[in-house]
Parts: structure tokens; sequence; C-alpha cells
């Protein structure tokens, strides 16, 4: 989108080049089971400035008095964690790239989320690019005037705190066979912290540990990367574990109810140039007839799951559980990444981390490029210049 760098990286670019960058991304870690895409994007001054206010908007928000109040509901009663801290220490905002009515672009808000997302990964990533690609030294990855040393050092903060590395866990469900598992081991490099699948961790007590030569590791800390959805209904694996929804003398890094409350769940509260209308099902006085230009979304899912892209009336009308379901108005994502063969669909995340006691700051971003109906993997198959890559902007 900034076009003298646009123009330049395309002149350039190779197929082998593009093999060769994929090689050092994975090198000393893992194949990557997702797809990263041929180029960053180059985030020009003005939608970079939109972004940051479109992000205060919904912080603003979250910040509120009343924000745990608005979504108590949120939480599922059968998934609700005690011990719940006064803000979550990630924040992630997707914004789909689009044009306004004077044709200037403008982002809106598609998701949100109170949970961490590739934070190791991300840092990792523009890196290679820019060493990969002899991309300019005036192009960042990072907001705020940070730089690779100052966002580890404030990654760190806000995972170990004022504990020791081996006293803090990275957790999921089964973390070495995760998609997100690059993450996690560029994570354990940075940090020196230690990589947990839930059935490697004890409770003793109200404590929980883990075997490390046959001695007991006491955790202090948990970053926690296990969404309850996955888990459903099976909730006998915490039998040889531990129950997350047990009183626990653990510091979740983020707990896990934050997940809930900064979620779909969220969007009917925002109003904002920045967010498309979206409404309650459940508060639906009555049914659009331009139904075309809406998305039904689940609340409780990930990953798109259930998302009903055509939306009927009947589709509304048979939903059984409407205090589940949100109807959100649907925006057009323009073009606006130039590839060799036409121009590529953006949604860009901003990623924030907030330590205790202090501030949330906008440090990263993710982007996703797409050819397909929907953002997404599975929209994109057999296409390149498709995937997962990062926002660069100009220091």
């Amino acid at each position: 989108m900034i076009n003298s760098y646009r123009a330049s990286f395309n002149a350039q670019f190779s197929k082998e080049q593009y093999d060769l960058f994929l090689k050092e991304l994975e090198k000393g870690f893992v194949e990557i089971p997702f797809r990263v895409a041929e180029t960053p994007v180059f985030l020009p001054a003005s939608l970079k400035d939109q972004l940051i206010a479109a992000g205060a908007e919904i912080i603003t928000l979250i910040k509120n008095e009343n924000f745990k109040r608005l979504t108590e509901k949120s939480i599922p009663a059968d998934w609700k964690v005690p011990d719940e801290n006064g803000h979550p220490h990630f924040l992630t905002f997707d914004f789909g790239i689009c044009k306004d009515q004077e044709g200037n672009l403008i982002p809106k808000l598609i998701e949100l989320q109170g949970f961490p997302s590739l934070y190791g990964f991300q840092s990792h990533l523009a890196k290679i690019f820019q060493q990969s690609f002899d991309l300019s030294p005036e192009l960042t990855p990072y907001f705020n005037g940070l730089n690779e040393e100052s966002y580890l050092e404030l990654l760190k903060e806000v995972i170990i705190g004022k504990h020791q590395p081996h006293e803090v866990a990275l957790m999921d469900l089964d973390a070495p066979h995760q998609k997100t598992a690059i993450d996690f081991l560029i994570t354990e490099k940075y940090l020196g912290i230690k990589i947990l699948s839930l059935s490697d961790l004890r409770k003793e007590d109200n404590h929980l540990y883990y075997q490390q030569d046959g001695q007991k590791v006491i955790l202090k800390r948990i970053y926690n990367r296990l969404i309850f959805d996955e888990i459903g209904d099976n909730t006998d694996i915490f039998k040889n574990s531990f129950d997350p929804r047990e009183a626990l003398d653990i510091e979740w890094v983020t707990h896990p109810n934050w997940f809930y409350r900064i979620s779909k769940y969220t969007m009917p509260f925002l109003k904002s140039d920045f967010v498309p209308p979206t409404h309650f099902l459940k508060d639906l006085e009555e049914i659009p007839e331009d139904l075309e230009n809406y998305v039904l979304k689940p609340l409780f899912s990930f990953a798109g799951m259930g998302v009903i892209i055509d939306v009927e009336k009947k589709d509304i009308e048979n939903i059984a559980d409407p205090e589940n379901w949100i109807l959100q108005r649907k925006v057009s994502y323009e073009p606006v990444v130039q590839a060799p063969d036409g121009g590529i669909k953006v949604e860009i995340r901003l990623m924030y981390l907030w330590p205790e006691g202090k501030e949330p700051t906008l440090c990263i971003s993710l982007a996703r490029l797409s050819r397909g109906k929907m953002i997404g993997v599975r929209y994109n198959k057999d296409f390149d210049w498709v995937g997962g890559t990062v926002g660069l902007i100009e220091k």
C-alpha cells in the first residue's frame, strides 16, 4: 500500500527467493503447517493512524468501569474460572481494510480477543522478511517506538512478570502438535519458559507442578494458550491433570475469562465509524430485509467455525439459542495489496501487550491476505500470495 515499497518488492520478487525465505523462517524450529504469504504489507501512515485511532476507541470501552458488568453474561457458566484479574494481558483487534464513500481506505472491525496471538512468531517473521528480501531499514513491524529488543523486554515483563522463567509455562491442550507450535518454540527461545501440554501438569493441594529430571517444579504462572472450546464436553481430560475451574495458587496470563469478555460478545456495545453495526440476535426486533448485507456469527467459536456468510431468513428463524449469536453488517474488503497478477484483500490484526499496573501498548501487527470469500485457510486453497504475514510501517 506504500507504492514505492510495493513496486520495488514486486519487481525483485522470485519464487526461488520465497522458497529460501520459508526455509530460513523454519530453520531451527519446526515445519510451518499454515501458509505464509509471499509478501509483507506496507502500511501507509494514514492507514496506520486510523488503525491506532480505532484501537484506542475499543480500549476506551474495555477500560470503562462498567465493562465487566456489561460482559458478565459472556462467560459460559460451565467455564467460569475463579480469581479473575482486573484486565487482560493481551488484546488483539482484527480489521478488514475497506474503502469509504470518498474512496479512502478505512479499517473496519471484524473480530477482537482478550487472548494471546502469535507474539513470538510475528517478531521472527518480520526479521526474516527484512533479511531475506533486503527491505529498507526505515521499515519496522513495531509501533510506539519499540524495536526488537524493547519489544521482547515488554513481552518478558507481561509473560514472566516477577518470576523466574522455569516457574512459568506456556500451556496448550497438546502443545507440540498445535498449528501454532512454531510460535511456542520461538517464545521458548526468546523467554526461556517451558512449553507444556495439559497432560504434563499435575495438581498437589492447590499448587500446579511439572516434572523435570525427576524433580517437581512448582509453577507460579501459566501463559495460557488453551481455548476451552477445543475441550467441549470432553472434561475427562482434566482427571489426569487439573481442572482450570478450581481455585488454584496460580497466575494466569491471560486469565481465561477474558477470552469470553473480549470477543464477538463485545461488538454490539461498540458504536464507531470503524465498527460495522452489530446486534445480539436475541435483541433483534425485526429481521433486516437486506440480509445479503449481513453475516451471522456464533458467539462461542474460533477460526471462523459456524459463521453463515450468505444469510437467509430461515437461518435466523431456525436458531434455537439466539442469545449465543450476533448479526453483523458485512464489510466489503478492498483488494489493496498489489500482487503480480492483481489486487488482494487484507486483514490487519493489531496486537497489544498490557503489563500489570501499566497501560495497554500497541506493539506489532499480524496481517492476512486473501483472494477467497473469507479470510482464512479453507477459503484460500490453491492460491498464491495469500496467508499470514506482517504489517510494516515507516519509522
